[in-house]
């Protein structure tokens, strides 16, 4: 977890860099990717504004342009590739850095650092507003891109299923990918976040909530793109396919051409980028405070504790230092390279490993429990069939015997009740291994400790003393 967590907290603040390269670039009176008259355009570019006043002075000269749409330039895609990016021709030609990309990128971690600088406290306040202002963003441009010519048939073909789709091994598993990636399964940063909750909170009724308002907010994220690539298609005149992209294809070229067909396009593209920036904050401070959690809890002394604002600013640090080659010319190939692997089918494989080892090695029986007195009651058979069962066949399935160690359970000693009470009790043959073979242990208390307990030939342990 903590190495997903890693790589993903490297590449994704370069993806927040590059959305607050276009939301500066944005603050202008037309946007720079609405025409091909820049010095970076070449002479394959068309832009759909250009469609538009070519109409006026050749009939026949729309009839050609429109017969090369599938194969034309776009501006913005001239933008992003030949501009932003400066892109080279192969990954192993770094180029040179591209220096506004980096100071966009030092702009990113810096404000990562300051909302996060006192931990939870001041990352849980800033989060009030990523994680409720995006919502105020989607409304306003869903309700603008609904009222556009052609909406509805970007959104019919939002909503038209694939069916030629369904028995592709790939759709399942990038399907898979996006729900883990999205919900933030194995990434190490729900657990770090759980532990900040009190003992007794209802985590089954928050994840019910999550799921469900994570999937819908989805599905009316996709109303508000494909209503704006509706128009689109409908200006240019051709199929909505022809339009849609994926990945950063479809969030630094595809829309941002469509925002330019629109009046008033700089402003829906200050709140469009400005949304994309909010939600990438929401997740990376996630990401830097389960790796600066991780670091102090596995250190735990004191001081570490005292100084943790000091732990998370050299991760910062490092995590600036590590972006550094991903603003090269050829930085993209490498951010898309770490994006496939480091996150993408292993997290499924990191849940399946949970859900046996968890259910198998700890014990489903122990895990229920714990969440019965946690909870206050046993989670519902739904949850207890897909945990065993479903959930592990989905990669392999495991066995050990191996069991939890003893230490393990509430935090607090005013939660450890129940089975989790002290007791003094030689009922387990690890309560000898562990007297017998510490070393810092006095010699008249082994010798106790061997009068007082002996193991029968059976496995078992007998009290000598009635007493004991």
């Amino acid at each position: 977890m903590m190495v997903v967590s890693t790589y993903i907290g490297i590449y994704y603040n370069v993806v927040i860099c590059i959305a607050f390269y276009y939301f500066f670039s944005s603050m202008t009176r037309v946007l720079p990717w609405t025409y091909c008259n820049n010095p970076w355009n070449t002479p394959d570019c068309t832009g759909v504004l250009d469609v538009t006043n070519s109409s006026a002075e050749s009939p026949l000269n729309l009839i050609q342009i429109l017969n090369q749409t599938v194969k034309r330039t776009s501006p913005s895609e001239e933008y992003w590739r030949r501009y932003v990016l400066k892109l080279t021709d192969d990954i192993g030609n770094l180029g040179e850095i591209r220096f506004p990309l980096l100071g966009c990128l030092g702009v990113a971690w810096v404000v990562v650092f300051l909302c996060l600088i006192k931990g939870v406290k001041s990352s849980g306040k800033v989060v009030y507003f990523t994680a409720t202002f995006p919502y105020v963003v989607l409304t306003i441009l869903f309700v603008r891109g609904i009222t556009l010519e052609g909406a509805v048939t970007g959104i019919m073909y939002y909503l038209t299923p694939q069916w030629d789709k369904i028995l592709d091994a790939k759709v399942w598993g990038d399907a898979a990918s996006q729900i883990f990636y999205s919900l933030g399964c194995a990434w190490g940063g729900l657990i770090t976040m759980a532990s900040y909750n009190k003992f007794h909170n209802n985590c089954y009724r928050d994840s019910i909530i999550i799921s469900i308002t994570n999937c819908a907010t989805s599905v009316y994220a996709g109303f508000v793109i494909f209503s704006i690539l509706g128009f689109m298609a409908n200006h240019l005149g051709v199929d909505v396919s022809k339009v849609a992209d994926h990945g950063p294809g479809l969030a630094f070229v595809a829309y941002p051409e469509a925002l330019t067909l629109l009046p008033i396009s700089p402003l829906w593209s200050i709140l469009f980028f400005f949304m994309l920036i909010l939600l990438g904050l929401g997740t990376q401070f996630c990401l830097l405070e389960t790796l600066v959690t991780a670091v102090v809890d596995e250190v735990g002394n004191e001081w570490i504790i005292r100084w943790k604002t000091f732990v998370t600013l050299g991760v910062a640090i490092l995590g600036f230092l590590l972006g550094i080659p991903l603003t090269t010319q050829a930085g993209i190939y490498w951010l898309l390279l770490m994006d496939n692997y480091a996150a993408s089918f292993s997290l499924v494989v990191i849940s399946c490993i949970m859900c046996v080892s968890i259910m198998y090695i700890y014990g489903h029986r122990n895990y229920f429990k714990d969440i019965e007195m946690m909870l206050g009651f046993p989670p519902p058979m739904f949850f207890q069939i897909c945990w065993r069962f479903i959930s592990p066949v989905i990669i392999f399935r495991l066995k050990n015997a191996t069991r939890p160690s003893r230490e393990w359970g509430p935090a607090l000693a005013e939660h450890r009740t129940g089975r989790y009470a002290p007791a003094l009790s030689p009922s387990t043959e690890s309560q000898l291994e562990v007297q017998l073979l510490n070393p810092e242990k006095p010699k008249s208390d082994e010798a106790a400790v061997a009068v007082a307990i002996t193991v029968g030939s059976n496995g078992s342990t007998h009290s000598q003393d009635s007493k004991i």
